[in-house]
């Protein structure tokens, strides 16, 4: 036991890594990659097949099912194991105690009773064998060599010979049993030295490798202390920019505003420049057809006051020209818009401060957030530094002071003292297995020789057997066989009681073994047994805890940690040895943790120097906002636009002058009205159309209304739209100014716990790899099932079991052997006399 104590000690520099740590908050940080504990493969396959010979040993667990049915008695054997009996008689005579010794013979009945039927032929057959042959000294009992004829004499010989044949068949198979067992049991106790050394071998991998294992753990932490470095080396771009987007919310979207506007103040000077100039262009061309459709208002007036008009049949017809003649004038005039020369001025002026530059500025300014972080953490991302640095050496040199070496050493003389002790006495095993198998073998031999006699009697008694012949004249053949047959009933009386002591006995302490031991340890009954609280000890709860830790109170069972070193866990779970060692003395990562996490709540971030926008681009705003583009009167502008060049169609115009004209006289009047009505489609073609058409025209009128409408939408609310840039930017710059150390007080805590979770990450993983991987404990599990399930239970109990199965049965049917022998005797072997019958009787 002190050196399973010593072995676990191995894992105590393990749980140096088990301390907890407790954040307020939690962030998923990004995945740490440990890689893998290096581990190796352990050579021990803990499981045999049998082989063909498995029908065998599962034939004879049935038979044990039979003889035994009864589940396995766990309340009576905890009953049993905690019962004191005394030396004297009145203990054994407790109520208590005789209870259950009842039901120890209730649950051993079939055994009892099994081995009671053995003894009973232990003790009849050799006593029923002696007097038998006195009785056939006395020529009693079928000792007299006489033979009776009898019509059926043939019949029964051949039913004889049957049922011997049958009986020595059956104890031919028996024996073969017996000795393929025996065989079994042999090559497996000579093939088990391989299993031992596998063991062993195992058990050495599991204490070299441990080591490695703790020194990988150990190393892993630079994986960690690398990342915690790396992120502080990038305070600027985590940190930062993590302050710089949470500010962003409010900042950017204020300079984006502020930029909007400059923006604006770029297209309203457009539109002002293009609303001046476009307005010259229509001017210029309204004017001129103004001119132009005047002049022809003139000349037309003046020919409609020829004295032609006041003949009777042209009056009616000139009133209706003369009423007509206002119809020809421009509807859309462009000369009497308001002019924008003022508010370009002053936009011009406002213009001459180039706000996007400064608002340009104010990005780079609060751009520059992660330089500033970088800055002002130097000096405490440099005490981090030297914190981290300090852990790694702190764990370096607590492994240095851990005597892992000199455990190992004796550990591993002491593994190899074993081996040497099982590789000195395995030969003086094998050899007592040599022995055993000898004697088994003789036993077997016993069992051949009766069969073979039993053959042989059959074999001369058959052929040499003439139906012919008197009993008194029969052949040396067939009498050979009669006395092999005799020899074999011999021999059986001879061997059959000792082969029956055998048979009890290893069927006694193998079927017990099979039931008590074997299955209950399959399914983990026996170790459910083994940890009932107070049974090996009675000062002890937990036998193996109390055992290990000296204190039975820790929940430590036999089936908790057979089963985790089963699963392959990691000794350091299955045995729970943080009841042992307790590292938090030595090495307490939390309280670095603490210490870096304390380091980094006191940075200090001060972005008092960032200007978002001065007080010039702010007043430069209010002058835009009083340039006076909001006086513009913008429905004049539109409503002269949506206007049509004239006001009446010139072409229709004129063909209906002309139309009019033809209803006249012919004559100089009708003549001059035509002239009129072509000159109007003159003016049409050459001024209305262009004004329609032209791309000079078009662009200009498309131009100023766009300019106008664009003016219209900037300066609606352009006052209240500026305040309102202005107090964005201004609570802006006053959260940067005041409220900025909240902000960065909760970036700070989140990119803290980003830095401790890198340690809660490694703590995790040191966790798991110990639980799981550090000194898995398989090899042990490997020894138990080795010991109990592969050597004690499939090599030796089965072995035992099948062999005594085999014998049993070739000894039972021995009984009838003997019999069918001695009745088939009579029909083999000389008679002395036979039965005579006196012919002159017979006819008389």
């Amino acid at each position: 036991m002190a050196v399973e104590l010593c072995l676990l000690l191995l894992l105590l520099f393990c749980g140096s890594t088990v301390s907890e740590v407790q954040p307020i908050y939690k962030p998923p940080p990004g995945t740490l990659d440990f890689g893998f504990v290096p581990s190796k493969t352990y050579d021990t396959g803990a499981y045999h097949e049998p082989g063909p010979i498995g029908i065998l040993f599962k034939i004879v667990h049935a038979f044990l099912y039979l003889v035994q049915p009864n589940p396995f008695p766990q309340d009576l054997i905890r009953k049993v194991a905690q019962q004191k009996f005394g030396n004297t008689q009145g203990d054994y005579q407790k109520p208590e105690n005789v209870v259950l010794t009842l039901q120890a013979i209730y649950y051993e009945i079939g055994f009892i009773v099994s081995a009671a039927l053995g003894l009973l032929f232990i003790l009849l057959l050799p006593l029923v064998g002696l007097c038998f042959c006195m009785c056939r000294c006395c020529d009693n009992c079928g000792g007299e060599m006489h033979q009776r004829q009898k019509k059926n004499a043939d019949c029964q010989r051949s039913c004889f010979a049957t049922f011997l044949f049958v009986a020595s068949l059956i104890i031919s198979i028996g024996v073969l049993c017996a000795y393929a067992a025996n065989q079994h049991l042999t090559s497996q106790v000579r093939g088990a030295k391989k299993l031992v050394n596998s063991n062993f071998k195992d058990l050495k991998v599991f204490l070299n490798d441990t080591p490695a294992q703790i020194d990988y753990l150990v190393s892993q932490y630079n994986t960690t202390k690398d990342k915690a470095l790396s992120d502080l080396n990038n305070v600027g771009p985590l940190l930062g920019s993590r302050v710089q987007e949470q500010l962003g919310k409010e900042v950017r979207p204020a300079l984006d505003a502020a930029l909007t506007m400059a923006g604006a103040i770029r297209e309203t000077k457009e539109a002002l420049e293009n609303v001046s100039v476009s307005v010259e262009v229509l001017q210029e061309g309204t004017e001129r057809l103004h001119a132009n459709l005047t002049d022809v208002k003139m000349h037309l007036s003046n020919t409609l006051n020829d004295s032609a008009c006041s003949a009777a049949q042209a009056a009616s017809t000139c009133n209706i020209i003369r009423n007509s003649l206002n119809q020809l004038n421009i509807n859309a005039n462009f000369s009497g818009l308001p002019g924008v020369s003022s508010q370009l001025a002053k936009v011009n002026d406002v213009l001459k401060i180039d706000l996007s530059s400064l608002v340009q500025k104010g990005y780079a300014a609060f751009n520059d957030t992660p330089d500033l972080v970088v800055n002002q953490t130097k000096n405490i991302l440099s005490d981090i530094k030297n914190v981290l640095e300090s852990i790694g050496l702190n764990i370096s040199s607590f492994t240095k002071t851990l005597p892992v070496q000199k455990i190992l050493a004796d550990l591993t003389i002491y593994l190899t003292q074993s081996e040497a002790y099982v590789q000195d006495y395995f030969p003086l095993v094998e050899q007592y297995d040599f022995y055993r198998w000898l004697g088994c073998l003789i036993l077997c031999c016993m069992v051949v020789l009766i069969v073979v006699f039993y053959y042989l009697g059959l074999l001369c008694g058959t052929c040499g057997y003439d139906k012919h012949a008197s009993p008194t004249t029969r052949g040396c053949i067939s009498n050979t066989g009669g006395n092999f047959l005799m020899a074999g009933v011999g021999f059986s009386f001879l061997f059959s009681w000792v082969l029956m002591i055998v048979v009890v006995l290893t069927f006694v302490t193998g079927g017990n073994v099979e039931k008590l031991v074997c299955e209950p340890f399959e399914d983990k009954t026996l170790f459910k047994v083994l940890d009932t609280p107070y049974l090996l000890n009675r000062q002890w709860k937990n036998y193996l805890s109390g055992m290990l830790f000296k204190n039975p109170n820790i929940n430590l069972t036999f089936e908790k940690v057979y089963s985790d070193c089963k699963e392959n866990k990691g000794i350091y779970t299955s045995l729970h040895l943080e009841h042992l060692f307790n590292i938090n003395e030595f090495l307490n990562i939390s309280m670095y943790t603490e210490d870096v996490a304390l380091r980094i709540e006191h940075i200090q971030i001060n972005l008092s120097k960032i200007i978002l926008l001065d007080e010039i681009g702010k007043e430069n705003l209010l002058n835009f906002s009083s340039s006076g583009i909001d006086g513009i009167n913008f429905g004049a502008y539109l409503t002269e636009i949506n206007k049509s060049v004239t006001k009446v169609d010139l072409l229709s115009f004129a063909n209906d002058l002309e139309a009019r004209a033809d209803q006249l006289p012919k004559g100089a009047l009708e003549n001059a009205l035509k002239g009129h009505a072509n000159n109007i489609r003159m003016i049409h073609n050459q001024q209305v159309v262009p004004l329609e058409q032209a791309m000079k025209y078009v662009k200009a009128r498309s131009t100023l209304n766009q300019s106008i409408r664009l003016l219209k939408r900037t300066s609606s609310e352009l006052m209240v739209k500026v305040k309102n840039v202005i107090s964005a930017v201004n609570a802006a710059q006053l959260l940067i100014n005041n409220n900025a150390s909240l902000v960065i007080v909760q970036e700070t805590k989140k990119y803290m716990d980003t830095i401790v979770g890198y340690f809660e990450q490694y703590i995790d993983w040191v966790k798991e790899s110990i639980a799981m991987e550090v000194a898995a404990c398989k090899p042990i599990a490997n020894v138990i099932d080795t010991a109990v399930d592969i050597f004690l239970c499939s090599y030796v109990t089965d072995s035992v079991n099948a062999f005594w199965f085999g014998l049993g049965g070739s000894s039972i049917f021995l009984i009838p052997a003997i019999i069918f022998a001695v009745k088939l005797s009579k029909y083999y072997r000389r008679m002395d006399t036979e039965d005579v019958y006196d012919d002159s009787v017979e006819q008389w």
